[in-house]
């Protein structure tokens, strides 16, 4: 069991999201050290309101046996498990994203089959500095560096002002010895190149970057309520198409409320092509972007394009 302070530690950590001392809460156990941990500190903390559920994206033959050894540990304590298998269905962004969509998409519906109010991952400080530079090295804007959100709807990371090495100590406390996901030292993956880059690196504090990024978190928190009272002042839709006053905004609310404009007309492409769309329309230019026409103008439009004629 985790000791007292842990537990405490962890109940405070979980209070602080939910908002709800009797909240029921799924958990998402993959095997590995974080996620034992994090249900060794819940059923120390919180026993008889936590279920947990464990993925099988069927991408390993291992997969199997690992639910099966988390459903043995949940079995020895009274939880209750079960094991989801998915198809990952791999397209866009490739292999990884399409596994996370899977997973959370099958977490989300066997939530509300089981009457959680919360899915609680094992995401921690370690894995939002890794978060954080990764998406600084890819020039990403305030919202992608604000990393892991605490909450997100209704998953919540309670872990993320934990770190790997004290939650892996829990586990081995515990005498269990977790799964070793070879992936996790596949340099084909940039978490894996940027946990190395971490290790060799250790004048970059984690605690301190997890703490940028939940600091940008706010500051992405805020773009979006003004954003959203914009939206109400300078937008307006009228038979499917949508104008927009982009007059002395700077430029990271004109982004905010270009994407909410194509977001409202369905649009579900690549993000990166936004920034050009926008350029192209502050230089007087109409562009294309997906099945959208987007015009400049005082107001700028944006429009379904007409269906395309063949023959």
């Amino acid at each position: 069991m985790p000791t007292p302070n842990a537990t405490a530690r962890f109940r405070a950590d979980l209070l602080a999201l939910t908002g709800d001392a009797d909240a029921r809460i799924g958990l998402a156990v993959s095997g590995g050290p974080d996620s034992l941990a994090l249900l060794l500190l819940a059923y120390a903390a919180i026993p008889g309101r936590i279920a947990v559920a464990t993925v099988d994206h069927g991408l390993r033959a291992e997969s199997a046996g690992e639910a099966r050894f988390v459903a043995e540990i949940c079995a020895a304590r009274g939880i209750p498990h079960a094991t989801l298998a998915v198809d990952v269905a791999i397209v866009g962004d490739g292999l990884q994203a399409a596994a996370r969509a899977a997973r959370y998409g099958a977490l989300e519906d066997w939530r509300i089959h089981n009457g959680c109010d919360f899915i609680a991952t094992a995401h921690h400080a370690d894995d939002q500095a890794e978060t954080l530079l990764m998406r600084a090295v890819r020039g990403a804007g305030v919202g992608g560096l604000a990393g892991i959100r605490a909450r997100n709807g209704a998953i919540i990371r309670p872990l993320l002002g934990w770190r790997r090495a004290e939650l892996a100590a829990i586990v081995d406390e515990a005498g269990i010895t977790a799964i070793d996901d070879p992936s996790n030292r596949d340099f084909r993956y940039d978490r894996s190149r940027m946990r190395a880059c971490l290790a060799d690196a250790p004048e970059l504090d984690v605690p301190g970057l997890a703490t940028a990024a939940a600091r940008l978190a706010d500051a992405a928190e805020a773009l979006e309520w003004i954003t959203g009272r914009l939206w109400d002042e300078r937008a307006s839709i009228d038979e499917g198409v949508v104008r927009l006053d982009p007059a002395g905004l700077p430029a990271e609310l004109v982004h905010r409320l270009v994407r909410r404009a194509l977001a409202t007309l369905d649009y579900q492409g690549r993000p990166d092509r936004i920034a050009p769309l926008i350029a192209r329309l502050g230089s007087g230019q109409s562009a294309s972007i997906g099945a959208i026409i987007a015009r400049p103008g005082v107001l700028w439009t944006f429009s379904p394009a007409p269906p395309r004629r063949f023959g």
